[in-house]
This record gives C-alpha cells, structure tokens and sequence, in this order.
C-alpha cells in the first residue's frame, strides 16, 4: 500500500519593499545657488557694503553731479523708448504687412542684429556722422569749407539716435510675433467694410498688440537705464549717466563709496523696472 506523502507548504519568503533612495531636491539646488552667490551675491553684497560708509549716501544723494546724472539718465531713458516705440512699430507693420522682396531676409537679420555689441552700432554712426565721418567728408569736399556742419553725435542727441538705433529691433522682435498670431479675417473684414489703413491699425491692430509693444518697450527702458558703451563711445563729455558716474567715481576719482551708492541706486531702479518688465511681458504671453 502506497503511503502518501506528505508535501511541505512552500516556505513565503516576506519580501520587503525596495526604498528608492531619492536625493532630496534641496541638494540640487545647492550647486546653482552656491556658483550663483559666489559669482553674483557676494560681489553685489560687498557693493552694498561698501555704499553704507558713514554719510556715503548723504553726501552722494545730495551732490549735484547725482541729481544731473539722474535726470539725463532717465530722460534719456524714456526718449529712447518712446523713439524705439514709434520706430519699432512702424517698421514692423511693413515688415509685417507690406509686401516687398527680402521681407523674410530683413525679419532674419532683426534676429541676428539683437545679438550686436551697442559699441558696434555707434562706431558705424561714428564713421558716418563722426567729425571726420563720411558726412562731414562729402561736406567738406563739395563746399571747400573747413569743416563738416555734423557734430550732434557727441552732443545727448548723439546717444539718443545711437540708442534709438541699436534698441529698436528689441521692440520689433516682440511685435513681429504678434503681428504672425494676428486673425487676418479682422483685418479682411474691416477692409471690406471700408476702412482705411489708418483706422485698421489704430481699431483693430494696435489693441491686439499692445502688450506685446508695452512688453518691448519695458525691456528697452530698462536698457536704456544700464546702457554705458553707447554713452561711453560717442564721446559725449557733458553727458553723464549714472553708469558713467559710476565710472567716474570709481574709476577716475577713486572714490569707491560714492561709486558703491550710486551703484546701488542704479540696481534698485533697475530691479524695479525689471519687475514691471516682467508683469507685462507675462501679460503678454512672453
């Protein structure tokens, strides 16, 4: 008689559950963070250090050579906007809506011409408007006078066709995406309805644009605000911005207090600015 034999239930091995050991995202953020204050936090701090001499702010914020730097930065600040708003949204309709061989090529180079030094773009008006530039040169050679009748480039209107120049195509970029997202059926609609081109850019284009264009123009004020090669290469002496006075003080007079006070100065509007940049432009979808 066969016995029957008994089998063992199989022994259940408890199988603990794997824990991933994930690196906390705290540790990663501390490579960044740390290249970040050492390169930017820490010279920005020793700055502000600087500036909190005793009376250092006193004595700068009071001088007349902060007062005047101030004004002709600002103002000339706000002109170069408003130029580059104006020029900048009139180019960028043609570009845009008007037809004409190499429109593509001319919205490429827009790209490309964003990536150009500001000193690049006041040597070329140098060479044209310059005392001894191509301008005066024709002058010159076809009166027989002694000199040119073009010395406004070392004057503030200088900086500001140099500004209003190199800035513009950062309030065409923004606009020429606009305008590419823009429903042509409005614009087909209110031409057939009898509208001028006139009144389709100021009732149907301008509002759809508009924060693009206040996007673009809130990055060329900023700019325009920290903009020292410009200022620096057309020679302008009677102008001083608060980036030039830096240099200045630091630099010429070493006087690294008061360079440090309006150095800060000049980060706390920028920063502001920034901040008014960056509503906008969110706003606008960039």
């Amino acid at each position: 008689m066969a016995s029957a034999q008994a089998t063992a239930p199989p022994v259940v091995t408890a199988v603990r559950p794997h824990r991933s050991r994930t690196v906390p995202a705290w540790v990663w953020a501390l490579p960044p963070v740390a290249a970040l204050g050492l390169v930017f936090l820490y010279p920005l701090g020793l700055v502000v250090q600087e500036s909190l001499a005793p009376g250092a702010y006193a004595e700068v914020l009071a001088s007349a050579s902060f007062r005047d730097a101030l004004v002709t930065t600002v103002w000339l600040a706000v002109g170069a906007t408003v130029g580059c708003l104006v020029l900048g949204f009139v180019l960028a309709l043609i570009v845009a809506f008007v037809p004409f061989p190499g429109a593509k090529a001319v919205s490429r180079f827009i790209d490309v011409f964003l990536s150009f030094p500001s000193f690049l773009i006041t040597l070329a008006l140098l060479f044209v408007y310059g005392t001894v530039g191509m301008a005066n040169g024709l002058w010159t050679g076809a009166t027989g006078a002694d000199e040119g009748p073009f010395h406004f480039l070392t004057t503030p209107w200088g900086v500001l066709l140099a500004e209003i120049t190199y800035f513009t195509p950062f309030v065409m970029r923004p606009l020429l995406a606009a305008f590419s997202q823009l429903d042509t059926a409005q614009l087909e609609v209110a031409s057939s309805l009898g509208a001028r081109p006139a009144r389709i850019v100021r009732r149907v284009i301008l509002p759809e644009v508009l924060p693009a264009l206040a996007a673009g123009g809130s990055l060329v004020l900023v700019m325009c605000l920290n903009e020292f090669g410009i200022v620096l290469f057309t020679g302008a002496k009677g102008v001083t911005t608060l980036p030039m006075l830096v240099y200045s003080q630091a630099i010429l007079e070493s006087d690294y207090a008061a360079a440090c006070v309006v150095a800060v100065v000049n980060v706390a509007l920028s920063v502001g600015l920034y901040a008014v940049y960056r509503v906008v432009s969110r706003r606008a979808g960039a």
